[in-house]
């Protein structure tokens, strides 16, 4: 190396690696977590405690970290950029009046849920009085194949997506997830055909779910929506009907 040259990619493992660390720093929080101190964020971090020391303490200054007490909860200020997260902004908006009529009309619990990865990632969550206290929340993730909203979205996704979901492996989440890439396939093939897809238990002991695609003008699933309730208080097969309308309705209206 020439004298004053300078080393660009050591410069980029560098900032790479802080931006690992910072990443590592505020995704080590969970749902029900108020605030965690230094050590505990080390050991599920699994990084030096001078490390997060000094890290937190630049986070603090920009307001992604608040300090409370000797412990450290997560700032306002990254509130404020998730809100200008608009990608699925317009979705959300678009799909509110839809959800609030499914949830008045069966009191059960309403999602729209996007794939990221091998993910259901949930845009948007109505509880309704009559269902089971669900995992799910805004923003929230879970494994597409154990979701209804998961496999509505698989079954009209590009085969290179459902290849990427069968190669992760499909973890056992309740004792009927499907675990099986044949059986999953040939249920994506059955939800094609139906425009319906089913979580009978699947993700959760007791709860049921259908849920639709929601289709761009291209065919494949922008987004999905779905229904949960109790399996021994919801029939799907009732509700469903619902469920694709809402879902061929609004997929409609999207540009």
């Amino acid at each position: 190396m020439c004298p004053g040259q300078r080393n660009d990619s050591n410069g980029t493992d560098d900032t790479a690696s802080t931006a690992a660390r910072v990443t590592a720093l505020l995704t080590a929080f969970e749902p029900g977590d108020d605030a965690l101190g230094v050590s505990e964020l080390a050991r599920r971090t699994a990084l030096p405690k001078s490390s997060v020391h000094r890290l937190t303490a630049h986070l603090v200054r920009h307001g992604l970290l608040e300090r409370d007490g000797t412990a450290l909860r997560l700032g306002l200020r990254l509130f404020e950029i998730g809100q200008l997260a608009v990608r699925q902004r317009g979705l959300v908006d678009a799909a509110r009046p839809y959800l609030a009529d499914l949830r008045e009309a069966t009191r059960n619990t309403v999602h729209l849920a996007v794939l990221e990865g091998t993910e259901v990632v949930y845009l948007d969550v109505l509880r309704g009085p009559d269902a089971p206290t669900l995992p799910s929340r805004i923003g929230g993730r879970f494994p597409a194949h154990a979701t209804a909203v998961g496999k509505a979205i698989l079954a009209w996704s590009p085969e290179p997506v459902v290849d990427t979901v069968l190669a992760a492996g499909l973890p056992r989440i309740s004792r009927r997830t499907i675990t099986g890439p044949g059986l999953l396939r040939r249920q994506l093939a059955k939800v094609r055909a139906d425009g319906l897809a089913y979580d009978r238990e699947e993700s959760g002991v007791g709860v049921v779910c259908a849920a639709s695609p929601l289709r761009g003008t291209d065919g494949t699933a922008r987004a999905a929506i779905s229904i949960s309730g109790w399996t021994n208080r919801m029939r799907v097969e009732r509700v469903a009907p619902a469920v694709r309308t809402a879902a061929l309705a609004l997929s409609r209206t999207l540009p």
